[in-house]
C-alpha cells in the first residue's frame, strides 16, 4: 500500500508542479477564472473528507481493540463522508459547466484534471473501505494490517484534497 500511496504522491506532485507553472505564465486569468469557484462548496468538502479521515482512523482503533462492529460502523461512516463528497463535487461541477466554465479556460481545464483524477481516488478509497469492511464482516478473516492499509489509502486521497483545495480555492 505505501507504495501506491508513494507512487500517487508523486504523480499528483507532477499536476501540481505543471499547475503552479502554468499558473505563473497567466496569474490574472487563474485568478479570474478561480473567482467563479465556490469557496464554501470546497471548505465543506474539505471538513467532510477530514470528518471521514477521523472515522477510518477511529476505525483503526476499533479493530486493534477487537470492537469489530463499531469498527464496520466507522468505516461506513467514513464511506458515506467520501459518498457525500462526490455528490457535492458533482453538484459543484455542474453548477461550473451550465454557467460556461468548461474545460476551453486553462484553470478549468486544470480544475477538472485535477478533480476528476481526485474523484476516482475517492472510488477507488470506497472500493478500498467496502473490502475492509467485507473483511471485518468475517471472523477468520479480521486483521487490523488490512484496515490499516484501507485508512493509509484513505488519509492519502484526504490530504490530496487538502492540498488541491489549497492550489485551486484558497491561494490566490
Amino acid at each position: 500500500m505505501w507504495v501506491m500511496v508513494i507512487g500517487d504522491l508523486i504523480i499528483f506532485g507532477g499536476y501540481f508542479v505543471v499547475f503552479m507553472i502554468y499558473r505563473t505564465m497567466d496569474p490574472e486569468g487563474f485568478l479570474q477564472e478561480q473567482q467563479h469557484l465556490d469557496i464554501t462548496i470546497g471548505a465543506i468538502n474539505t471538513v467532510i473528507l477530514l470528518t471521514s479521515s477521523w472515522f477510518i482512523a477511529r476505525a483503526v482503533l476499533a479493530t486493534r481493540s477487537e470492537r469489530h462492529e463499531q469498527a464496520i460502523r466507522l468505516t461506513y461512516a467514513a464511506g458515506a463522508g467520501g459518498l457525500l463528497f462526490m455528490l457535492l463535487k458533482g453538484y459543484e461541477w455542474y453548477t461550473e459547466i451550465s454557467t460556461g466554465h468548461t474545460n476551453s479556460e486553462m484553470f478549468f481545464s486544470f480544475y477538472y484534471v485535477l478533480t476528476g483524477v481526485h474523484l476516482v481516488h475517492v472510488l477507488i478509497g470506497l472500493i478500498v473501505l467496502s473490502v475492509v469492511v467485507r473483511e471485518l464482516r468475517n471472523p477468520t478473516r479480521r486483521r487490523a494490517s488490512m484496515v490499516e492499509s484501507g485508512a493509509i489509502y484513505w488519509h492519502m486521497v484526504d490530504l490530496l484534497w487538502v492540498i488541491i483545495f489549497g492550489l485551486l480555492y484558497v491561494v490566490r
